[in-house]
């Protein structure tokens, strides 16, 4: 059912939900737009309506072919809405979830062109706070790039920034999605633009593996892992993209590179890649993760488990609620992000591997053991028996010794 946003735009389709409102297919003077309708409870804030005001220059004036434009922002009666270009294609959480993970080539052809435009938007004073797979739409009537990747656009620019007042989140509050979120925000110091970088090196290890870096179980957990666990070697990575990696997954915001450096640098391993396959990696069990054992097998009739890589943080949530997540989480406590955090960390290992620390690693180390044990007993036997030859051999020469050396 259509519906009038402003005096200028018709809202016809829903495209998507999300837990900031919802994008519409929409019409205006030039043409067909996308139109992203905040929430009834965000538009009645007045301190959120005044804040959408302000930032109106800032984001009708961030241009660039890789970030989707914002043409205008509508302030109606109970209507809060971002007017945008529309992009004839797909967001990239469709295509992982349709592919599982990328060959390297493609994977980082997409990240350079998102690194591209957190540069322009770095420069401009803008930074993005929730850089995820879901907020990079993939442009099909584009040409094709390197791995025959689609030109990637980067949107919902200053969505997060407007949710995120202080009286919706003072102190104590978290905006963003936990799989992507920079140490420093857990620790709950001011977003800069290093949190935008830490977030796309979240997502390229993510189109690599398959899975994030500190996603898995419950919310609290994936924070305290992005604070205090190190991220494990993926096999089969070529060693000088794992540096890139590393280096932007650095705890320290001040390590990681500036978004051009990343771009460049990206842009610079495209010729090494070309032709990798994906990497086979087997992707951490959340029921191993926590418990420390495998998951119990599923009925032959039950559906087959859906894996994302963002943590839903409303139980009963619908399914796509996490394609656009501003949701506030409390702040864990500096106890809480010291404490229990040792061994939660993803583990990811080749394909066929048991997880370090599972129930088929602990018998495989028994095994080992015990080999290593029945080992040593025969080492222990063979050496007993062998100085029992040489001590019984000594004692037959010794005479023989004694007589020649007495000899006249």
């Amino acid at each position: 059912m259509a519906r009038k946003i402003g005096s200028r735009y018709t809202a016809n389709q829903i495209l998507g939900r999300g837990s900031a409102g919802t994008v519409w297919l929409g019409e205006g003077p030039d043409g067909p737009v996308a139109i992203k309708l905040l929430r009834e409870d965000l538009a009645s804030d007045q301190e959120l309506v005044g804040r959408f005001v302000q930032e109106r220059t800032a984001l009708l004036g961030l241009e660039h072919p890789r970030i989707v434009t914002v043409r205008d922002l509508v302030v109606d009666g109970n209507d809060l809405a971002l007017v945008m270009d529309l992009v004839r294609g797909t967001d990239l959480r469709t295509r992982l979830e349709r592919e599982r993970r990328l060959a390297p080539e493609a994977a980082v052809a997409i990240v350079a062109d998102v690194a591209d435009a957190l540069a322009a938007a770095h420069a401009a004073g803008v930074v993005h706070r929730d850089v995820k797979p879901e907020n990079v739409l993939l442009d099909m009537q584009g040409p094709l790039g390197p791995g025959g990747a689609h030109p990637a656009l980067l949107t919902d620019f200053g969505v997060a920034k407007l949710i995120d007042s202080p009286k919706r989140t003072r102190a104590t509050k978290i905006i963003g999605t936990p799989d992507y979120l920079a140490p420093e925000i857990v620790e709950g110091l001011p977003p800069r633009a290093a949190v935008d970088i830490y977030a796309l090196a979240t997502v390229l290890y993510e189109l690599l593996a398959g899975f994030t870096p500190f996603g898995g179980g419950h919310p609290g957990a994936v924070l305290r892992r992005h604070v205090t666990e190190t991220v494990v070697p993926l096999p089969g990575i070529p060693e000088e993209l794992w540096q890139l990696l590393v280096q932007c997954l650095a705890k320290a915001p001040a390590s990681r590179l500036r978004a051009s450096e990343l771009a460049a640098r990206l842009r610079e391993q495209l010729p090494t890649l070309a032709g990798l396959p994906p990497l086979e990696v087997d992707e951490p069990d959340p029921a191993e993760e926590e418990a420390g054992e495998p998951a119990p097998a599923a009925a032959p009739e039950a559906e087959p488990v859906r894996r994302r890589g963002a943590v839903s943080l409303v139980p009963g949530a619908r399914p796509d609620s996490n394609r656009d997540t501003h949701t506030s989480m409390r702040v864990p406590a500096p106890d809480e992000l010291a404490g229990g955090a040792h061994g939660t960390a993803r583990v990811p290992r080749a394909a066929g591997a048991p997880r370090p620390g599972s129930a088929r690693h602990r018998a495989a180390v028994r095994r080992r053991r015990v080999t290593l044990g029945v080992a040593g007993v025969l080492v222990a036997a063979a050496v007993g028996v062998g100085a029992w030859f040489a001590s019984a051999d000594g004692d037959d020469q010794a005479p023989q010794d004694t007589h020649s050396t007495s000899a006249p």
